[in-house]
């Protein structure tokens, strides 16, 4: 059975690879610049600019960060919650193997180790992955769903992936067999190519 990870359709794209912020910084500035505001949306955001990670040894943007679970999950929790989404997002369906060539972990971003996005990745959040032992995850996890239910009660604009593990790729992801779909199961897939 084809495993795989998801990363949202940039809105920009050159090539077919998607690189870490980092590397995207010194062969695109224009699409760097791009790319890095969403960290400014926050005072502590800007921080993730220097957090490093534990057994890849690494930064924050050295790597490319890839869901474990299939957008439609989100879609779902969001749209249950009555919390206004945007109908048209679109993620890139990638099968694990494209990941081969790099050092991959999986961020386990528990609730009980995650000090914000100033605070240092606990070590024992990073788990080096081996691909054949790669699983996709069947369900979000009860802290995403509790997270969103407190911010819509809040009333504040919020992060899309809390408390969701990420895959954490140091390197480049060649995305030409992949799928474009989109995270809400009423809309139509289609392919890049």
């Amino acid at each position: 059975m084809q495993r795989y990870v998801y990363h949202m359709v940039p809105r920009e794209m050159v090539g077919l690879e998607l690189m870490p912020l980092n590397r995207l910084g010194a062969m695109y500035p224009h699409l760097y610049e791009r790319y890095s505001k969403k960290y400014f949306d926050h005072p502590e955001r800007p921080k993730l600019f220097m957090k490093e990670i534990p057994h890849l040894n690494c930064l924050w943007n050295d790597v490319v960060h890839f869901l474990p679970i299939h957008p439609s999950h989100l879609y779902k929790a969001l749209t249950d919650l009555g919390i206004a989404t945007r109908e048209s997002l679109m993620f890139y369906q990638i099968p694990i193997q494209k990941l081969a060539a790099n050092r991959n972990a999986m961020y386990l971003y528990s609730k009980e180790h995650y000090k914000g996005p100033a605070g240092a990745i606990a070590a024992e959040d990073i788990k080096l992955l081996s691909l054949p032992d790669y699983r996709e995850l069947e369900q979000l996890p009860s802290a995403t769903v509790d997270y969103f239910q407190t911010e819509k009660e809040k009333g504040k604009n919020f992060g899309l992936f809390a408390y969701i593990p990420h895959l954490f790729s140091l390197g480049n992801v060649n995305i030409d067999e992949a799928k474009i779909i989109s995270w809400n199961p009423h809309n139509p897939s289609m392919n890049t190519n």
